[in-house]
């Protein structure tokens, strides 16, 4: 049975889409998986036992997409089955093209022409709910109590001490993100029964020194810093060596989740309802409620961003206490 999977651009919504992955591979026999995507899917999901093959989609690069969408379409050729975590035009052509006989995407203007099977995936419940509903559209035994935990393949490191996985950033943008300063203030206090270690991608590195620096000025000289330092697969493998992850809403927050890593989550612009750690039964999460919350903007439309400017330092410490966790 080989199944074609489009698999969603962002670290975490891919790593959300893993339990429905599994799904595919419990309900058809002798699934083989080819899967499409960005760079950072396909580093943190190709380590499935039943990939055989794993594409970077670059089709966007290319000066006729249209055309460029058809020949990677040809090059992969038929499948028995082929879906689609994406609602984009371009991945509903790329099923079209492929000539499957059973395709599957979210209802949406072009699906609905394109390709055989488009249901109205109801929006208000967790992402992970939504995708795995999407993948079982055509299975009729199917039931919400088979969908599982998070799942990567790839080996979580063995650290010598317990350690403390701070992650400031969140790639969406700046309303997604509490303070460096306070993230720093935070992992002080918490210094003496863990070792620091700081994540960030490329584009965080600023804000991973921050912490950094904030930490020196509170004392704390051996903090690891790895913003910008790793590939994907070394980002999840430390990520799920830590003893205790604390993050915004985020990639790395799913990571954590999919190791089952005990995990404080701050929550500001964004559905926490849809998009929080999914199954993951050391996890707490910290979120003021606000007339103006979840605005789901790039940046804080008001210019106060008070659903993470009211959120103390002190507060996030008293949650991670009630995490009851031992070290």
């Amino acid at each position: 049975m080989r199944i074609l999977i489009i698999l969603p651009n962002w670290l975490g919504d891919a790593t959300m889409a893993t339990p429905a992955i599994e799904l595919l591979a419990k309900k058809y026999p002798n699934a083989r998986f080819t899967l499409v995507g960005s760079h950072v899917s396909i580093e943190a999901l190709q380590h499935h036992p039943l990939c055989e093959r794993a594409v970077v989609d670059e089709t966007k690069k290319a000066s006729w997409r249209l055309m460029a969408t058809y020949k990677l379409a040809k090059e992969l050729g038929v499948f028995n089955l082929a879906i689609t975590f994406r609602n984009q035009l371009y991945s509903s052509l790329l099923l079209y093209f492929s000539s499957t006989p059973l395709t599957i995407a979210r209802e949406s203007w072009h699906s609905r022409f394109l390709l055989s099977h488009t249901p109205k995936i109801v929006t208000n419940q967790h992402l992970v709910e939504q995708y795995s509903q999407l993948a079982m559209v055509n299975i009729n035994d199917f039931t919400k109590d088979e969908i599982s935990q998070l799942k990567l393949y790839i080996k979580p490191k063995r650290f010598n001490k317990s350690m403390l996985g701070i992650n400031a950033g969140a790639t969406y943008g700046s309303a997604k993100r509490w303070y460096p300063e306070r993230f720093a203030a935070v992992a002080a206090h918490f210094s003496n029964r863990y070792n620091i270690i700081i994540f960030g991608g490329p584009n965080e590195v600023e804000m991973a020194t921050e912490i950094e620096e904030n930490l020196k000025k509170l004392g704390i000289a051996d903090s690891i810093n790895l913003a910008g330092k790793t590939t994907i697969e070394e980002l999840c493998s430390n990520i799920g060596g830590c003893s205790l992850f604390i993050t915004n809403d985020s990639g790395p927050m799913h990571i954590a989740a999919a190791y089952q890593v005990p995990t404080l989550s701050i929550f500001g612009s964004t559905k926490h309802k849809e998009t929080s750690q999914w199954m993951n039964e050391k996890s707490i999460l910290v979120r003021h409620e606000m007339d103006c919350s979840p605005c789901m903007k790039r940046e804080c439309p008001l210019k106060h961003h008070e659903c993470m400017t009211t959120i103390t330092a002190s507060e996030v410490i008293e949650a991670v206490n009630n995490l009851d966790l031992k070290v």
